[in-house]
């Protein structure tokens, strides 16, 4: 891990390095300048005291046409294991066996999920049923409704647009599920990156600790997608892992983890699966679908792909 330039070794048994920075509020749906933070990072977003700020990684930036940004987040190599143990609250069989997964390379994974401006940006138009107001419009806000087959589009086209404007290898892809985890857990192997959450039950309640990492039913109303980086990061530096949206990966959908890969690549079968695996939580959703080991899944086609989105690895 990485923090204010100088690298360190964090194990999830220790409290790690903590660093923080009190930023200007931000208002909902206004991109925070340089040199700030948005709401939450600095202070919590409820008004409950201000809070440390774990350090990020080194990040790399991606110009979209018309110059609009896209950060993405250094995710250093390792280990971890990936599902949930029986013992595990709110758990689904689908989320076992748990079994060791590493990953021995580095990757980049975007510190927030693609925004409607990134969309826009590079696609022009939307692909099916548009952003509204009643759900969450602007900017900075997650682009959603997307399905598996227009990330991939998206995807494509990025990459042409970096490979002609000479930003370096075209590589921009989903993460696969087994990368998507171990970035969202951080080196934690708790329910959630910020703990168990255990003193209340997992469905809207909050004990005030949720609220300040993830967008859910304990804290959304009126339900509807929130400016992306609203809340605190894991310890990866990445924003939204929990709640806000769910974000599509690349693999095939299986139940169970039976067979699944142990190296981080994508779980692809020959030829290609009905189903594409999603992972997150999203706005709405009970707390309980927030968990890092929660894993969902739809047709790839899905035209209303309603409250789902993506974020790039490369």
């Amino acid at each position: 891990l990485w923090q204010n330039g100088e690298q360190y070794h964090y194990d999830a048994g220790e409290d790690p390095p903590l660093c923080w920075a009190p930023g200007p509020a931000v208002e909902e749906g206004e991109a925070p300048s340089e040199g700030e933070f948005p709401e939450g990072e600095g202070e919590s977003a409820e008004g409950e005291g201000e809070l440390p700020v774990e350090g990020e990684g080194p990040t790399e930036t991606i110009l979209l046409p018309g110059d609009v940004p896209l950060e993405l987040v250094r995710i250093p190599a390792g280990s971890f294991q990936m599902g949930s143990p029986e013992t595990e609250r709110s758990r689904d069989s689908a989320e076992g066996p748990v079994h060791t997964v590493t990953i021995n390379y580095d990757f980049y994974l975007g510190k927030y999920e693609v925004t409607q401006e990134q969309w826009l940006a590079v696609m022009g138009v939307w692909p099916g049923t548009a952003p509204s107001s009643a759900d969450g419009i602007g900017d900075i806000y997650p682009a959603y409704n997307i399905s598996w087959n227009d990330a991939q589009a998206f995807i494509a086209a990025l990459n042409t647009h970096i490979m002609t404007t000479g930003q370096g290898p075209a590589t921009v892809r989903l993460p696969s599920e087994a990368e998507w985890e171990y970035a969202c857990r951080a080196g934690t192997q708790t329910r959630f990156y910020f703990g168990d959450s255990l003193s209340v039950d997992d469905a809207c309640s909050d004990d005030g600790v949720r609220s300040q990492y993830m967008w859910y039913c304990g804290n959304n109303s009126p339900y509807e997608s929130k400016p992306v980086g609203g809340k605190l990061p894991n310890a990866f530096g990445l924003h939204d892992m929990s709640g806000n949206l769910w974000e599509w990966c690349e693999d095939d959908w299986h139940y169970g983890y039976t067979g699944a890969p142990s190296n981080g690549s994508a779980w692809i079968d020959a030829p290609r699966g009905s189903y594409r695996v999603f992972r997150g939580g999203g706005w709405y959703d009970e707390a309980w679908n927030c968990r890092s080991a929660v894993r969902r899944y739809d047709l790839p086609s899905f035209p209303y792909s309603y409250g789902i989105g993506f974020r790039l690895a490369r």
